[in-house]
């Protein structure tokens, strides 16, 4: 796939809603273990109203921005307000009704560039960042089509958000847990790494 359409995003983001709602509760168990236990629900929430403000977008700047607003209107405390930063970025990146490969990894890179004006969180904080970084940055230096890129991506995130198991948290209520935060994965990071996963096995079935 040499770009990506409008329709082929929203397919992506349709399967990421699915998997993640599948998963709510593994998610909300990870947070329990140190926060208030509600990231599969805020997540899931999050991802409706993403798809609900941009499912009838025909181009990728408004549909990015509306699902950008769709989600920051939603109560879902710092999912939401992270979730809408990163498709604000996006969305400022982006424009017409397909992307290729350059465009796409531009996409990528600017989403991750407004969410950390949102947060000081990096590699190693034991957040949804040590899924998310990983992700951006081996889009950006993965070699081939769209297809191929996204995988590349995947398992980075994936790679990323394993790693968390073995970190001591450094923010949010599990930095208070110290070295009790260590054995068990980041939440943030388990749902970004799923999300990204569906990304690629959306674009591989929709080819």
């Amino acid at each position: 796939m040499e770009k990506l359409t409008i329709d082929a995003f929203k397919s992506m983001m349709r399967f990421a809603l699915t998997n993640i709602t599948e998963r709510a509760e593994e998610l909300s168990n990870l947070d329990a273990v140190a926060g208030d236990g509600d990231h599969g629900t805020a997540i899931v929430a999050a991802l409706n109203a993403v798809m609900k403000a941009g499912e009838s977008g025909v181009e990728f700047n408004e549909m990015l921005g509306n699902m950008a607003f769709g989600t920051m209107e939603e109560s879902c405390g710092s999912t939401s307000t992270l979730m809408g930063a990163f498709f604000m970025g996006m969305a400022d990146a982006s424009k017409g009704d397909a992307l290729d490969v350059k465009e796409v990894k531009n996409m990528f890179r600017s989403g991750l560039n407004m969410l950390q004006t949102q947060t000081k969180a990096k590699i190693g904080d034991k957040t949804m960042m040590d899924a998310l970084v990983p992700a951006v940055e081996a889009i950006e230096s993965a070699e081939g089509d769209i297809v191929e890129i996204l995988n590349k991506g995947a398992k980075a995130a994936l790679v990323g958000a394993e790693k968390t198991i073995a970190m001591k948290a450094n923010f949010g209520r599990a930095r208070h847990l110290g070295e009790r935060s260590i054995g068990t994965a980041d939440p943030g990071a388990t749902s970004w790494a799923c999300m990204f996963e569906s990304f690629s096995k959306a674009i591989e079935q929709y080819v």
